[in-house]
């Protein structure tokens, strides 16, 4: 354990996520806290490693406020930097593995990051940013033991030392890790989260799911999301032990649950329905909980994943809250309901995080800048607005931005719902452009930029359409221009040499798009036509 300053108040301790890991080392001593294949470390082994990476960083170069950026798998690397950055007093950044160099580049000049941490699987693209970024120091993880010319991340802790690095005297108000999201203009923008931020959304997510020192936590939901959900933190403060895994291989994860005990896990719903549909699928025998976000599920998602045994917790919220930020609570009354009336009710997204507060509302639509709540009809739509403890920073480097999503003193989600009378909030419409497909967030206005430097394109319109198993996906109305041909199949070769293969239109409808008066694409009549017969345009 760490002393305390002495001269920091004897009623006040920062909050820090390094101080989960530091407790849990000191009571945990002979408790599993990574396993991976055939690898397991204890929870003071993993503290060895993280000082050791946190001494490396600092014999790097590494000063305080320096950007770290890794782009990793879920391997026991990813989980070490999410302490080993902060313990440097580094900021970390950690990167969608599913980007392109482009996008990848632009997040390491955007962020000013000093070092990348990447896994072998993608020196291809790590090689493709060597003459952009010349200065940038690269150290890799290859589980053969290859060097692809930069120094072995073993290589990189054997060379440093075990010693304490003290951190009782952090900033609770620093910024921690700097996360990238698809803004509305195409380009990412980085979302600041501090460690007291990270703290109190660790402890959020370790309560409304149920984790303690017994607990099994498998890693389906990839570590460059949101931290994980600030998951790493949060397993890691029960003294639980995480498993790691590489990829979403639903095969992998039966077995995994079965030989490993798996008791907990987060994902998608497109992961659950991957799950459910997957021939091993099977009544688990051990208690099983699984939090979903990223999409609302669908009722009939959830009666599947509970008729596997398993319990679903459904939580919602964005990369600008740290992850999910609300909780669909029980309410033990349900219970008597039908079970297609309890999916229902356990669809919505539900009300604030213990550890967040009461701070969610939904408002409506103002042009004097004031915020007025919609009524508790569960009809009339509105905007979701939050604050507290678990809302961003703000963005990095952009100013505009982060005074744009906080106008009215809230944040702005951008995601339109009903408050029901119950006080539960349920999403039924997204205000911006973003489409959110498995998971992940796609800018419609990056895809229409891409469709439209085609030689062929006259202008373009993408939107989401419900899909079965991503939710929804990118769809691309598109004008040619006179005189040219083009078919839906060339216009996808065209687009996957340009964007990650799940930002590319599933669909491709040549049309004249429906405008206004001026002139302005009338997007919201091509979403009626795709979700009619729905009750929300989000799936």
């Amino acid at each position: 354990m760490t002393d305390a300053s002495p001269s920091r108040p004897v009623y006040l301790d920062p909050l820090t996520p390094l101080a989960l890991l530091d407790r849990a080392a000191f009571v945990y001593r002979e408790k599993a806290a990574v396993r991976y294949g055939n690898l397991t470390y204890t929870y003071p082994q993993l503290y060895a490693r993280v000082r050791r990476l946190a001494d490396a960083l600092q014999r790097a170069g590494i000063a305080p406020g320096d950007r770290v950026a890794v782009l990793l798998p879920n391997v026991p690397p990813m989980l070490e930097a999410h302490f080993g950055a902060p313990l440097a007093r580094a900021v970390l950044v950690a990167i969608n593995i599913r980007l392109l160099a482009d996008e990848v580049a632009y997040i390491l000049r955007h962020s000013g990051s000093k070092l990348l941490i990447y896994d072998a699987e993608f020196a291809p693209t790590v090689e493709q940013l060597r003459a952009e970024l010349p200065e940038l120091r690269c150290v890799v993880y290859d589980e053969a033991g290859a060097t692809h010319g930069d120094v072995s991340y073993e290589a990189f802790l054997n060379d440093a030392q075990e010693r304490a690095i003290a951190f009782d005297g952090v900033d609770e108000n620093e910024t921690i890790s700097v996360n990238y999201t698809s803004g509305t203009t195409g380009r990412p923008k980085g979302v600041m989260y501090t460690y007291r931020g990270g703290f109190l959304n660790a402890l959020g997510e370790a309560l409304e799911t149920g984790l303690n020192a017994e607990s099994v936590y498998l890693w389906t939901l990839p570590m460059f999301h949101c931290n994980g959900w600030c998951f790493p933190w949060g397993v890691t403060a029960m003294g639980a032990t995480h498993v790691m895994l590489r990829k979403v291989d639903p095969p992998l994860i039966w077995r995994l649950i079965a030989e490993e005990g798996v008791t907990h896990f987060n994902g998608a719903p497109t992961v659950l329905t991957a799950l459910v549909n997957d021939p091993n699928a099977a009544r688990v025998v051990r208690p099983l909980t699984v939090a979903t976000a990223g999409a609302p599920p669908s009722p009939r998602i959830i009666r599947q994943m509970e008729e596997l045994g398993a319990k679903i917790v459904h939580v919602y919220g964005l990369t600008e809250t740290y992850g999910p930020i609300t909780v669909c609570s029980w309410q033990p009354h349900w219970d008597r309901l039908s079970e297609s009336e309890r999916a229902q009710l356990k669809s919505r997204q539900g009300v604030g995080y213990v550890s967040a507060g009461n701070v969610i509302r939904v408002v409506e639509p103002s042009d004097d800048g004031v915020l007025r709540d919609v009524p508790c009809d569960g009809e009339t739509l509105g905007e979701i607005v939050m604050r507290g403890n678990n809302v961003m920073k703000g963005y990095y480097n952009d100013p505009e931005a982060t005074a744009r999503a906080f106008g009215g003193g809230w944040f702005h989600s951008g995601d339109l719902a009903v408050w029901h009378p119950d006080g539960y909030v349920e999403i039924r419409d997204r205000g911006k452009d973003i489409i959110i497909s498995g998971g992940e967030n796609i800018s419609t206005q990056q895809v229409e930029k891409v469709v439209v430097e085609h030689p062929a394109v006259l202008e373009v319109a993408v939107i989401a359409i419900p899909d079965e198993r991503w939710g929804e996906v990118p769809k691309a109305f598109v004008t040619l221009k006179a005189g040219s041909a083009v078919s839906a199949e060339d216009l996808q070769a065209f687009c996957r040499e340009r964007l990650p293969s799940f930002k590319v239109p599933k669909a491709f409808e040549f049309c004249e798009l429906p405008k206004t008066s001026t002139g302005k694409i009338q997007k919201f009549v091509l979403r009626e036509r795709e979700w009619q017969g729905r009750t929300r345009r989000v799936n």
